[in-house]
Formats: C-alpha cells, sequence, structure tokens
C-alpha cells in the first residue's frame, strides 16, 4: 500500500465475502489461501482477466509502477519456475518471516481500500 502512493489498488482477503464471490464466478477455487488473485480492475471485472500467484505479482508491481515495473524482467523465466518458487514461500512463509500479527494500519486513509473489513 505504501508503494501505490496513487492509491490504485484495493485489497480483500481471499476469505472474504467479495472475493470468495468473485473466485466462484471465475469458477476458481475457494479455499486455497496460499496464493494471490490480481484482479486489474475490480470495479469492471472481465472474466479470466485475473493473475494468479507470480503473474498477480507481476501485474500488481506493473500497476504500482515506477521502479517496480523493473521486476518485470521476471517474465522471462517460465511460470512454472516462478511459480514453484512462489508455492514453496507460500508453504514456508512462517518459518521464513515468522507468524503475521495484525497490527492498525500505519495510515488510516488505507482502510477505505480494503473491500471488506
Amino acid at each position: 500500500m505504501r508503494e501505490d502512493a496513487a492509491g490504485r489498488m484495493s485489497f480483500a482477503p481471499l476469505q472474504s465475502e467479495p472475493a470468495q464471490n468473485y473466485l466462484r464466478a471465475q469458477g476458481l477455487p475457494t479455499a486455497d489461501f496460499d496464493s494471490l488473485v490480481f484482479v486489474p480492475d475490480w470495479q469492471r471485472p472481465v472474466a479470466g482477466a485475473y493473475r494468479l500467484r507470480t503473474a498477480g505479482v507481476l501485474g500488481a508491481a506493473d500497476e504500482v509502477g515506477g521502479l517496480w515495473r523493473a521486476v518485470s524482467w521476471l517474465r522471462v523465466v517460465p511460470a512454472a519456475g516462478r511459480d514453484g518458487v512462489y508455492k514453496f514461500v507460500a508453504r514456508s512463509r512462517y518459518a521464513l518471516f515468522g507468524k503475521y500479527q495484525p497490527t492498525p494500519l500505519p495510515e488510516p486513509e488505507w482502510e477505505r481500500r480494503f473491500l471488506s473489513h
């Protein structure tokens, strides 16, 4: 959120009602919470326009722009390889980074960017 100073992106936990409705409408699994789903335009979702795992990360980096676009070179790495690393990190995230402890948002206006609270 800090990197998206223009506030172009919104967020929703995959377990939330808006995200679950979107996943069902797109025919995506509704119980895979070790993933990321990037929806380029949440206000006007187009069938099949979503991006999963590393393709979603790269799509979000493109959306934020600036120096984050530099990571787009990772597109030369085949998706299977990128996603293999992504899945490993997802499975090992607690061991690698510790358990996530929710804290208040550093910027109160960020709350409006969440589709569900």
